[in-house]
Formats: C-alpha cells, structure tokens, sequence
C-alpha cells in the first residue's frame, strides 16, 4: 500500500516532496494508517488528535494515541472541545458540531506550527457513504462526486483507498488503533448508510465500492467541465458596474445582460445561476433555481432571496442584478495628509501629497486631481454622502445637489454609499470618478497644489 500511496501522490501532485503536514489523528484505523503511511513516505508530519468531551473512554484513547506517536517519533499535539455543548450553542447535529470543532483546530495546530497543509483521513468508502447521504437528502451532480481530495489548505491523500484497505494496513505493520463507538449507533444517518446500506450494495455486487468510485469520478469530470463552460458564459454575460469605480463593489455585486442569459441552453443557464449566487456564499436550492429559469423562459421581473436572507438577485428587462444586503453606516474621518488614508473595509487608498503644479488636467469624473491649496477651507476630511450635500462642478455653470451627480454617473447604490467624499470646512469639494469643484480649481497663478489619487487597495 505504501508504494501505490507514493504512487498516487507523485501522480497526482496532491502532495509535495518537503511539504509539512498536520495529520488530524484520531487513533482510528484510517487516521493511524495515513499517519504512518506519510511519516514512511518521507514527509515531516505533526499528529492532531482533538479530545471531544463526550465519552470516558477518550481520556485513555488520547494517551494510546500519544504513546503510538512517541513510538514513531511523531511530535504529538492534543486539544479539547466541549462538542454538545457546542452542538446546543451552534443549534446544530452532533456530527456537524464536532466536525466544525476538528477543523477549528486543526487550523489552530497548522497556524501555530507554520505547516503546509492539513491532511485527513477520508477514505473512498467515506466519500461513497457521502454521496449516497447527499442524495438522499437531494442533490446535484456537485453533491454526488463525494468527498474532494484537495479544498483550501486541506487534503485528503486516502480517497483512492478503502476502509478495508487501511485496516488491513494497520493489520500488517501491527499499528495499534481502536474503533469509534458513535460509527455503529445507528441514531446517525451516516451509521445506518455504513452498516444497513452498503451491505445490500455489497450482495448485489462485492466489487461496488470500485464501481460508485469510477461513477462519483465521471460526475466530477463532467461537474467541473460545465462549471467552466458556465463560468464562461457568466463572463460574456457580464455587465460592467460602475465604470472606473468598479473596485468599490466587486465584493458585494455583480450584474448580467438579462438578453445574453437567455440565449444559454437552460441546463446552463440554471448552473451558471447556481454559480453567480455561490460566488456571494448564498447558494440557490432547487426550487429558488427553478423558479429563476421561469422567469427568464416567461420573460417576466422577479426577485430571489437564498436562504440566510443577505443576498437578492433581482430580474429587470435588462439584467439580472446579484448584490449582498449589507447596510452601510455613514462614517467621516481625517484625511491623512502627507500620506496614504486606507480602507480595508471599502478596499480603496487616498494618497495625498502637496506638490508644483504641473501640466495635469483636472477633469471632473478624474481619479486622480490637483487642487489649490490655498483655496481650501480648514483641515480636509472624507466622509459619507449626505442629504442635501452640493458643488459647483467643474465645467458647470451654478451649483448641483451631488445625488443628482452622483445619479448621472451611474453609479450604484452600494457605490454610491461607499465613495468617500472629500470636504474642508464649508463642504464638498470633490468626489472622486464623479465631479471636483470648480471653487479649489488650479489656475495659471496657482504656486502649490495638493494632489490627491484615489484607487483600490
């Protein structure tokens, strides 16, 4: 076994020669077998094992677990969690809530530690189990290609393995390890499927577990081809938001040419809904996707609201409009002058400087301007827009109310709450991509300027 695991992993690249892996340990077979198996193949391994303070016996399992890595000269780090009291607090299943625990630290060991990656031990009976569960509860190709071997720092190198193989691995190499009690009540969905479903499985045919692994691969082959060839589409669909400000929302909206989606197949418009609404974290269900393909196939306006409530997609005659429904609180700070003034929130930097004027033009919806320093009033600060807030514009006769501004440059709502708008003492004096004010203008006779440049973070 160990020779096709250095196999598959070359094979694969999942994991490299000098990486540095956490190995959630549990001291079950399949979590004893990956431990050994990567500290034999030559990777520098830390053992994990998260006590989870719900059975006696796990004191004495977690000093078994200790003393097999003091036997291998593996470094050993434990932690513990009161995983049902977590379960009440999260008003989640037990399972979940001790899912959530584990990989909570895990990422505590890997972040102390400075390691690579985080390594468990998900096998391929684990990844059938999880696509026969996901199906049962009603899903998707996604939902049926099972566990994935790889997701942000995590992997899983055991997916090409059984169950069977790993304990008949730690059978040959005589490594200690003890079986969880919770995996055979049958109280756990996961239970019944391991010991009531996958038996009659196994009479229908001994070599299943080969069979569904060859079926949950195809899935996962065609799943990801046509997320690209949806993920393409949504790319030609794509509307731009506004303009040169577009970096002020890119995290929280994005917008489709309605007439363009409704040319996609409707198998692909509905999965590069499923994508466009998966980008914001607020996945559609069945329903909420088949009732947006209705729309567009009748060619009627609607609304959509995921579950969770903080993102709508909303069907006009032109587009389709996804944003997040995050209120944005009026804010007003100092401008920090000479300097940078950043936002980390908002994602965009002011640098302000005070220079000679040089041949630089200030136009009106510039991000980047030059104003007469010995036109402005008072200290500059930047701050929300406000009702009842107006300039003379640059290249205007008279004064403007900067909604209406603001409304000419088609920007957002959501942008609209996050430009920063500069003012000294007597008001506004520019807002940046929209409009400067003809009042601090650089003239011929003008001796110093202060240059400010607005862009993303």
């Amino acid at each position: 076994m160990l020779a096709d695991f250095q196999s598959q992993l070359t094979r694969t690249g999942l994991l490299k020669p000098g990486d540095r892996i956490v190995v959630g340990y549990s001291g079950g077979a399949d979590s004893g077998c990956l431990l050994h198996l990567l500290k034999h193949a030559g990777y520098e391994v830390i053992a994990a094992h998260l006590h989870h303070g719900q059975r006696q016996a796990a004191d004495k399992e977690l000093k078994l677990c200790e003393l097999q890595c003091n036997d291998w000269g593996i470094p050993f780090v434990s932690g513990k969690a009161d995983v049902p009291t977590m379960s009440k607090h999260l008003k989640v299943g037990i399972e979940e809530a001790g899912r959530l625990a584990r990989y909570n630290f895990l990422n505590q060991v890997k972040t102390r530690f400075e390691f690579d990656f985080i390594a468990t031990a998900h096998t391929g009976t684990e990844s059938i189990e999880t696509a026969i569960f996901n199906m049962i509860r009603g899903t998707g190709p996604h939902g049926f290609t099972g566990i994935p071997a790889a997701r942000d720092n995590i992997v899983r190198p055991l997916l090409n393995f059984t169950r069977s193989q790993t304990r008949q691995y730690c059978a040959d190499n005589n490594i200690w390890f003890h079986d969880d009690p919770n995996n055979d009540e049958l109280e756990f969905s996961r239970a019944r499927i391991r010991h009531r479903i996958l038996p009659e499985f196994a009479t229908i045919n001994p070599e299943f577990e080969s069979a569904i692994s060859r079926l949950l691969t195809i899935v996962d082959e065609e799943d990801q081809f046509l997320n690209g060839a949806a993920a393409a589409a949504l790319e030609q669909c794509e509307l731009q938001l506004n303009g040169e400000l577009a970096f002020l929302t890119r995290d929280i909206e994005i917008a489709f040419d309605r007439q363009r989606l409704e040319s996609l197949p409707p198998v692909l418009l509905k999965r590069a809904m499923r994508l466009a609404f998966d980008f914001f974290g607020t996945p559609l269900n069945y329903d909420q996707t088949q009732l947006l393909a209705e729309l567009f196939a009748t060619r009627q306006n609607g609304s959509i609201t995921p579950e969770g409530g903080t993102t709508v997609g909303e069907l006009s005659d032109d587009r389709l409009h996804i944003r997040i429904l995050q209120p944005t609180e009026p804010f007003r700070f100092k401008l920090t002058i000479p300097g940078e003034t950043e936002s980390e929130t908002f994602g965009w930097t002011i640098t302000a400087f005070e220079s000679t004027p040089t041949k630089h033009q200030n136009t009106r919806q510039a991000l980047q301007v030059e104003i007469d320093l010995d036109k402005v009033n008072g200290e500059l600060y930047f701050r929300s827009s406000q009702s009842g807030d107006a300039m003379n514009p640059l290249g205007f006769e008279g004064t403007r109310k900067l909604s209406d501004l603001l409304s000419e440059s088609h920007l957002t709502p959501a942008a609209r709450t996050r430009l920063p708008i500069i003012c000294d003492f007597v008001g506004p004096i520019w807002a940046p991509g929209v409009c400067l004010s003809n009042k601090i203008r650089k003239e011929e006779t003008t001796s110093r300027v202060l240059v400010l440049n607005f862009k993303p973070l």
